[in-house]
């Protein structure tokens, strides 16, 4: 089976996730060094901050690399531009659908892959052009939907024509593995790399990943069609009492207002927003990315048996 590291000339068919305030140049060129394809998360920043950033990853590596574009974003379309100019090899988008700018991108050479969490987006994707999706289950950390990886994956694999990316649990090589099995033809990953050395985050936020147990994680936001997973603290303790309480969504946002960079910048364990996925409780000490990559690949290889190995 020809697999995402095939399509793209990597040495593993793995992604790394474009988390907000996390995914800066320095874990992404760590990915790509490793051999997958290291992501810069824009997240809520601006093209000049972007086009920064891809200047500050070409100096460290000629790897692939890619750039995630959370289409909430008030400047996505000048973010959209700069994506085209710069040539970026991958695109993957969050939080909406990217159709408009696939266009675009595809004459600058992008190859992009959306991520989806559910079947008709993922189709939608496929008619507007996109060249793979990314399967992202309700186990991930951040922006959630609402089905499984286990039942998502398989169901986009069966609908459309294009690529299959898993993600969303998966943290080691039984998750490669398992993706594969249910159709899938590369991974995506983001919790496991906010436990590695490279990763440019709080030492505090390390620590709450590594300290986390398997229900250590609780998704807010449902009540304002926002719902995000993150460890359980202080403010996701107040936020879900203002959803009972049925609050606005002006008071619910208020209260998250900078909270992320509370969590990422400056480690407030209790009113930051820790986001990551429930594999949090697999994961048990620092290591660097190389070290995550390499122990991953080797045992989904072994697992993968008579099945071949995944690269």
């Amino acid at each position: 089976m020809k697999t995402i590291a095939d399509i793209l000339g990597l040495k593993y068919p793995l992604f790394q996730g474009g988390m907000a305030w996390v995914a800066d140049w320095h874990i992404a060129a760590a990915v790509s060094e490793a051999g997958g394809l290291g992501i810069i998360g824009v997240g809520g920043a601006d093209e000049n901050w972007l086009r920064d950033q891809i200047k500050k990853i070409r100096e460290v590596t000629d790897k692939p690399f890619g750039v995630n574009l959370m289409l909430m974003n008030p400047r996505a379309d000048e973010i959209a531009k700069v994506i085209a100019e710069e040539k970026v090899k991958v695109v993957t988008t969050g939080a909406g659908s990217a159709g408009k700018y696939i266009p675009m991108w595809k004459e600058a050479g992008c190859f992009i892959v959306p991520v989806v969490p559910s079947v008709a987006l993922a189709k939608k994707m496929e008619r507007d052009g996109a060249d793979a999706v990314i399967a992202e289950g309700t186990e991930s950390g951040g922006h959630v939907g609402e089905l499984t990886t286990m039942a998502l994956v398989p169901q986009v694999v069966d609908a459309v024509s294009i690529p299959v990316l898993a993600a969303g649990g998966i943290a080691d090589g039984r998750g490669v593995a398992a993706s594969f099995m249910l159709g899938a033809v590369g991974v995506q990953c983001g919790t496991v790399f906010l436990a590695s050395e490279e990763v440019n985050i709080h030492q505090n936020y390390k620590d709450m990943v590594i300290k986390a147990k398997d229900t250590s994680t609780k998704v807010t936001g449902r009540s304002s069609g926002a719902p995000v997973r993150q460890i359980r603290n202080q403010l996701t303790a107040k936020y879900l009492e203002l959803e009972e309480n049925h609050a606005s969504f002006e008071e619910m946002e208020a209260l998250g207002a900078g909270s992320l960079r509370k969590a990422v910048v400056d480690g407030d364990t209790k009113e930051g927003t820790f986001m990551a996925g429930q594999i949090s409780g697999m994961i048990r000490e620092i290591k660097p990315v190389k070290t995550i990559v390499d122990e991953m690949f080797s045992e989904a290889n072994k697992l993968m048996g008579d099945a071949g190995p995944v690269c």
